[in-house]
């Protein structure tokens, strides 16, 4: 008999409600759509009485009379409790919406992408609603240039790329949009050109004032870094304990690259990896081979039993013409987690396109840099099948409502700090898994090592950083020379590392907690045991944090 918590079921409404409510381009991207014509409002008063209101509902939480709770509403009370703590902090400090002027750029520029993606609603609606949030922009970017009076050096940089994204897509996407999707509202292209004109001006303050300003605030503080951590991941360890773990595992992945790169002709594992790009599609196969490999790792997967495939799925397609010449600028993913409460019957990837009218070197080289590995293991694996898109799957279907939606993308992020754990652990894990089942060849499985070791080198970071010890630039340096990326990749994921404190460690440790969750079930089954079984299990509680999630499995798995 299913256990009810009237009291409890009636808090977690009201804390869904203020989260959609204030945070209306994130309602567009979960698929709850009363908000679509909003932006968010980081007024002074609006800011301070969303933080008095979450202040309320922690208050009202604690004061919540006892009741007997499911499993799932147990997790939810604690996703809920920590999610408040970890937002009151963000409200507070310059790591939001008082110090980052690229949180701005994000929200309004996909609070209009963010209602073309999918057809969820007929276009004319849709319409509706992205000519009012064009303009409602420059009020938002008039907030921006309220609040924040003085910005790291990078994260304005990062706003000023993102306006350069959002005047592309004001001009040449909306005019994309009209012409091919026959909008004929002049209203349409009329708000498009306000909001062009207020991205230019915001523009024009950065590049003229804040950039005149930088301050080097890119650590958020050890006290906010364990916060996110405890209260955000739920893993109970100390910052210098996950910095010395991922230490050791970048010097045994190196060692492992260095060791076997003799094995494929090689002095060097850049070298050996170099192999890579000359496994690539032809111009004329290029779309066709993402969807070879997408189905040869379902019939892999579902001939070894490793976990139930769901009824959901891709279609990979060249990025859209509107999106085009705005998204190198954007936060702009091939794969964005479907909409939680809207999803379609077909889920578009959004491949970078190449055609036969492109320059014969341009060909070349997106073929190189989109290889059948990278297909294979980013694309596919990670992201497009086993990975994210079966975890999203099964975490849709999950009894815990924060993890039906926690890891959808957003604007800059996941709707949920509490969902990163699942979801990138679970994908990272994935790739290994399909390694042990076959569907990788050697010199892919090598490449897993040089994969591990920036997982490591990122984990490292992310502590460093926010303890400050690291400066942004050493930071840079330190993924040139110890995660082999090449600057300009180094420099975007400090950057993002900077923004998002906890973020950057979500991909090892979560990884390597569900390898030993999956010998200790094995052990505790025996032979009930079996990959499918665990697997299944492990998906459906959902994108919840990895810990909670193996400490539920472990105390069942004692029950039983």
């Amino acid at each position: 008999m299913e256990i009810e918590a009237p009291e409890f079921t009636a808090w977690l409404d009201e804390f869904f409600a203020a989260y959609y409510r204030r945070r209306p381009v994130n309602a567009t991207f979960i698929g709850i759509h009363q908000y679509d014509h909003l932006l968010p409002d980081f007024s002074e008063n609006a800011a301070g009485d969303t933080l008095a209101e979450m202040e309320m509902l922690l208050a009202r939480l604690h004061d919540l009379p006892a009741e007997p709770l499911t499993d799932a509403e147990a997790l939810d009370r604690k996703l809920a409790k920590g999610f408040l703590e970890c937002q009151m902090w963000e409200y507070t400090s310059r790591h939001f919406h008082l110090g980052n002027p690229s949180l701005y750029t994000g929200e309004a520029i996909f609070g209009v992408l963010s209602l073309f993606l999918t057809a969820f609603a007929p276009l004319d609606e849709r319409v509706e609603s992205a000519i009012a949030r064009m303009e409602a922009t420059s009020h938002l970017l008039e907030q921006a240039r309220a609040n924040v009076p003085q910005a790291p050096l990078a994260w304005t940089e990062r706003a000023i790329r993102e306006c350069t994204g959002a005047l592309a897509f004001f001009q040449d996407g909306v005019d994309w949009l009209v012409q091919n999707e026959t909008i004929s509202d002049p209203r349409f292209r009329a708000a498009a050109d306000n909001a062009a004109a207020s991205f230019a001006e915001y523009q024009h303050f950065l590049e003229s004032d804040l950039l005149a300003r930088p301050t080097d605030g890119y650590a958020s503080g050890e006290l906010a870094f364990d916060l996110m951590v405890r209260q955000g991941h739920f893993v109970d360890m100390e910052p210098d304990e996950i910095a010395r773990y991922a230490e050791e595992q970048w010097a045994e992945a190196d060692a492992q690259l260095a060791a076997q790169a003799a094995d494929f002709g090689a002095g060097t594992w850049r070298e050996a990896l170099g192999g890579l790009a000359d496994l690539r599609p032809t111009v004329g196969r290029y779309y066709a081979r993402y969807t070879e490999l997408w189905t040869a790792c379902r019939a892999m997967a579902e001939e070894q039993e490793l976990v139930t495939w769901p009824d959901f799925p891709i279609r990979y397609v060249p990025r859209p013409g509107w999106a085009r010449k705005a998204a190198p600028y954007l936060y702009f993913l091939f794969y964005r987690a479907p909409a939680a409460f809207n999803r379609p019957p077909v889920h578009h990837y959004l491949v970078t396109p190449i055609d036969t009218t492109m320059p014969a070197a341009k060909q070349e080289e997106l073929l190189r840099s989109n290889n059948d590995s990278v297909i294979k293991l980013n694309h596919v694996v990670h992201h497009g099948s086993i990975g994210h898109h079966v975890q999203n799957w099964n975490a849709y279907r999950a009894e815990s409502r924060i993890g039906r939606m926690a890891a959808v993308d957003c604007a800059s992020r996941i709707a949920m700090f509490c969902g990163g754990t699942m979801a990138e652990g679970w994908a990272c894990y994935a790739t290994g898994l399909m390694g042990e089942a076959g569907f990788l060849t050697p010199l892919e499985l090598y490449a897993e090592h040089q994969s591990r070791r920036r997982m490591s080198a990122r984990a490292i970071v992310d502590v460093r950083l926010h303890q400050g010890r690291m400066s942004l630039e050493e930071a840079v340096r330190f993924y040139e020379e110890r995660a082999g990326m090449p600057h300009g990749a180094a420099l975007g994921e400090a950057v993002k590392n900077s923004m998002f404190p906890g973020g950057a460690m979500m991909y090892l440790i979560p990884m390597d907690r569900i390898k030993r969750l999956r010998q200790e079930m094995s052990r505790r089954w025996g032979s009930a045991f079996s990959l499918r079984r665990f697997h299944d299990q492990f998906l459906s509680y959902g994108s919840v944090p990895v810990e909670l999630i193996a400490t539920e499995m472990e105390r069942t798995a004692a029950d039983a």
